[in-house]
């Protein structure tokens, strides 16, 4: 072998090292992808994953006959839908698709075996707006105390003297929550320095109730306290001075009410008149309580409960208002 075809035969040697290299890479590349290839599932197949959701409802990823999406294209998240069984036993996929909300009752007044509902609405009443100053002084502002003097108001027969009387203990009871609940609306307002004659006046209404509902000392001390300052704005307030009066003398204190209860008579305030009879009769003057009565009829023959408290003195009796009230429409509080 001459110099020549030494050198091609090593040229060759050294090249098939690398080819050979190559194709064992080859062979090993093709064996990994005919396993991987054999393992995957067929399609359709039915031992794809499951899952069990919080319902515990078994659930399955839907399986399509569709190609594989591409190598470029980002697959699409899959879907889980709840699996039922046919009659035949057989697993199948159903999806719940949405729909829109269709009216598919029947209306009743088409049919003619039905009683159709009737509503009338009947007593109907309106309860007139009231507004007062928030404070003393021009360019206060205003408050509605509309509601608060329409109880006042139907409340007061039953609960403006002491004893109270009610025709039965629901009305009573629904009586001290609402006085409750208002008292506690307005004394914010009545407790400023410079609260309005107003709304001391009502503040002190409410709160002279709930003394006579035995609602504790701290409404006694409060309606005290807030008539005393209304009267202080308005000296001749008749309603003023007959509320401080007959607060005073109906618990107890006959001699420092009498003085108000005069002043209110005084004023023309005819209530005041009966507070003092009343005084009269606890203070053992029952002929005087009389008279005074008695004289006040003559001067009101049209009011009826005086009439009721002079019988009520001839019976022996000692509290002229524990008279039957009338029954209200008071009711608990929302």
């Amino acid at each position: 072998m001459n110099a020549k075809t030494q050198t091609i035969t090593n040229i060759s040697a050294s090249t098939s090292r690398p080819m050979a290299a190559l194709t064992a890479l080859a062979t090993a590349c093709a064996m990994f992808l005919s396993v991987s290839a054999t393992a995957a599932p067929a399609t359709g197949a039915t031992n794809v994953p499951s899952a069990i959701d919080s319902s515990k409802r078994v659930v399955r990823l839907s399986s399509g006959s569709q190609a594989a999406p591409a190598a470029n294209t980002q697959a699409a998240p899959p879907i889980l839908r709840p699996v039922g069984t046919d009659s035949d036993s057989t697993t199948t996929t159903r999806v719940y698709q949405n729909a829109p909300i269709t009216n598919t009752g029947v209306d009743v007044s088409q049919l003619s075996s039905i009683p159709t509902p009737q509503v009338r609405i009947s007593d109907i009443s309106f309860v007139p707006t009231v507004l007062i100053a928030q404070k003393q002084g021009l360019g206060t502002d205003k408050i509605d105390v509309s509601l608060l003097d329409d109880f006042i108001a139907e409340a007061s027969p039953n609960a403006r003297h002491y004893p109270p009387n009610f025709p039965n203990r629901s009305q009573r009871y629904y009586t001290r929550e609402k006085v409750k609940a208002m008292s506690e609306w307005i004394e914010p307002y009545a407790s400023a320095p410079n609260a309005s004659y107003d709304v001391l006046l009502r503040a002190a209404k409410l709160n002279g109730m709930g003394r006579n509902l035995d609602l504790g000392s701290d409404f006694a001390v409060r309606a005290g306290s807030y008539i005393d300052r209304a009267i202080k704005l308005k000296p001749d307030s008749a309603e003023a001075n007959f509320l401080y009066g007959m607060m005073l003398s109906e618990g107890g204190g006959f001699k420092e009410g009498k003085k108000y209860l005069d002043r209110a008579v005084n004023l023309g305030y005819v209530e005041a008149e009966q507070s003092l009879a009343q005084s009269d009769l606890l203070s053992d003057r029952r002929s005087q309580a009389l008279d005074r009565l008695r004289r006040l009829e003559q001067r009101e023959p049209n009011n009826g409960i005086i009439r009721q408290q002079i019988k009520m003195i001839e019976d022996g009796k000692y509290y002229i208002w524990d008279i039957p009230a009338p029954s209200i429409s008071i009711k608990p509080s929302s």
